[in-house]
Parts: structure tokens; sequence; C-alpha cells
């Protein structure tokens, strides 16, 4: 292959990488923000199929993990490591529930909604919380239309 053949398949390489469209968004998990102590900044994330969520440990001692029942089915599970930034992907439309493992107790709830018609809604809805998680969840649901 010639070096300008090269150079031509790379080139388009990078623009069907970029020429993606998916988008990453950033959440922070936070001891004090927004909603009080132990939140998620920002709590509620609307992203199409395909976008990402990086979660950024701002403060120590935070993960993210799907609550059972709150995803979409065949939706992969997830569960980041304490204290450490990681990026979720979301292929699936629907409605997902995310806790902070240690914090769940204390209400450290999120809502991540893919696309704009989320099937799994009444599902979502229908998940048991303690009284903290589910305070959160009541404002957080009421912004999916």
């Amino acid at each position: 292959m010639t070096k300008l053949g090269l150079l031509a398949a790379l080139t388009g390489l990078c623009l069907t990488a970029s020429g993606t469209g998916a988008a990453e968004v950033a959440v922070k998990t936070l001891n004090s923000g927004p909603g009080g102590a132990m939140v998620f900044d920002p709590a509620f994330v609307k992203i199409a199929p395909g976008d990402s969520v990086k979660f950024v440990p701002a403060d120590k001692g935070h993960n993210a993990e799907l609550i059972k029942g709150m995803a979409p089915e065949g939706a992969p599970t997830f569960k980041t490591v304490v204290g450490k930034e990681e990026v979720v992907t979301f292929d699936k439309p629907g409605v997902y529930g995310v806790k902070c493992s240690p914090h769940y107790l204390m209400g450290m709830v999120a809502l991540v909604v893919v696309g704009d018609k989320p099937g799994n809604l009444d599902a979502a809805k229908a998940v048991e919380h303690g009284k903290l998680a589910k305070k959160r969840f009541e404002p957080l649901f009421a912004q999916i239309p």
C-alpha cells in the first residue's frame, strides 16, 4: 500500500470513528451538592442510545451501580469500582436506576433515561426503595415526559 493509500485509509477510519455522534455526559458523585448530602450531580440524565455516562468520583467513597429491576430487559448490569472514574455506555432505550452502593440507604440515586420513549418506565417506578431513595426518585421520574 502506498503512503497516500495508507493516509487515505487512516483518514477514513478516523472520520468513521469520530462520526458516530455518540456523546459522553459526566456525572459527579458528591458528599454534598444539589439536592443535599450524598448525591449524583446531575441526578437526572437524558441521553441517546449509544451514548455514555462517565461517573466521576469527585468525593471519595462512591460508586455507581445499576439497581435491579430498573433497566430495560436484556440490558447489561454494571457496578463501578468505589473511587474510580469509569464510563458506562447505554445502548438499549429505557430507564436506568443507578445507586451508590455505600450510600443507597442515604438516598444516593440517579436516573438515566435513554431514548425518547422508555418502555420500562412502569416497571422501573414499581421497584421498591428505602424512604430516602424513594423520595429522591419522585422528582427524577417527574422529569420524564
